[in-house]
């Protein structure tokens, strides 16, 4: 048995920038000088930072462009002077910004995926795009079900449940929401009729310069009267422009994702996980769905210090 340490993982994290629509799409990769190669752009993970924040500030540093967050890709994982590497990809939508030659990249090309994944240097990249280029799944986010975060224990609060608030763990989990979730480009929120759940969006909403609509449809109690008006929802939040965060509840959102196709580990029946403080980020149409589950959106604990 060997008593030497394991060397601790590198997280790091990128995007498959892409543009266009349809099957008419390019996919942006960059030339970095100092390894002599063609790759997508990532980077290290900072302390403090979640994946995805990582993945849009290095596309931004790398590139000058600016991105919308869309569905997860792959996890590529290989091995750095003798350390494992993990590297977090995302499909990211390029919304504006021009490229300028830096220290990282100096030179970058938009190219149809198949043309892209030929000029990439490693085989991990390649993966990364075959799968951003898929048809069978979309690319981009359209509903954010976020679970409401860490409130007071119903049994010791006297009030009406309604009015039961958040905990100070469970505002931290809002305000972490609120430094994550912009970059999925939200253009509405909205909360079931529960003070906990208004609490849980309202640092987003602030941040977005935003209001927080009530949906009673997607309080547990009106859910159990009549679930197919919180369904309906859904389905029509996917089907039309923007990206709506709806905040909800233990007892609703899983239903919800079960009448769309969705199930725990993949088992039909089994109950999709919903921890406080989670979101589902949902993208296309039953029979052809994104959902990526993020059960927190906590720093990467992964990430060195800078």
């Amino acid at each position: 048995m060997s008593s030497r340490a394991e060397a601790p993982v590198i997280a790091a994290a990128g995007g498959v920038v892409w543009r266009g629509a349809g099957d008419d799409v390019e996919i942006a990769v960059v030339r970095r000088p100092r390894h002599d190669d063609w790759s997508l752009p990532k980077g290290h993970v900072d302390a403090g930072e979640h994946s995805l924040q990582a993945a849009c500030r290095e596309v931004a540093e790398e590139t000058g462009l600016s991105v919308v967050a869309g569905r997860r890709s792959l996890t590529t994982r290989y091995e750095v002077d003798g350390a494992p590497k993990r590297v977090d990809y995302w499909v990211v939508r390029c919304v504006g910004g021009e490229f300028l030659a830096n220290d990282e990249c100096d030179e970058l090309r938009w190219l149809p995926p198949a043309a892209a994944a030929e000029l990439c240097s490693y085989e991990q990249d390649r993966r990364v795009i075959a799968d951003a280029a898929r048809t069978d799944v979309p690319r981009e986010v359209s509903v954010l079900l976020v679970r409401h975060g860490k409130a007071g224990s119903s049994e010791q609060w006297e009030g009406p449940d309604e009015e039961r608030p958040l905990t100070s763990a469970g505002e931290e989990q809002a305000r972490r929401l609120a430094a994550v979730l912009p970059l999925f480009g939200p253009t509405s929120v909205a909360a079931a009729t529960p003070l906990r759940c208004r609490q849980t969006v309202a640092p987003l909403a602030d941040r977005l310069g935003l209001a927080v609509d009530e949906r009673p449809e997607f309080g547990e109690p009106e859910f159990g009267g009549d679930p197919q008006r919180a369904l309906d929802a859904v389905l029509r939040s996917l089907t039309v422009p923007g990206v709506a965060v709806v905040c909800s509840q233990g007892g609703t959102i899983p239903a919800v994702l079960q009448a769309l196709g969705i199930h725990g580990h993949g088992v039909p029946g089994l109950l999709p996980p919903v921890a406080k403080g989670s979101v589902w980020a949902l993208g296309g149409r039953p029979g052809a769905l994104a959902a990526d589950y993020y059960r927190d959106v906590t720093p990467d604990p992964d990430a060195r210090p800078a």
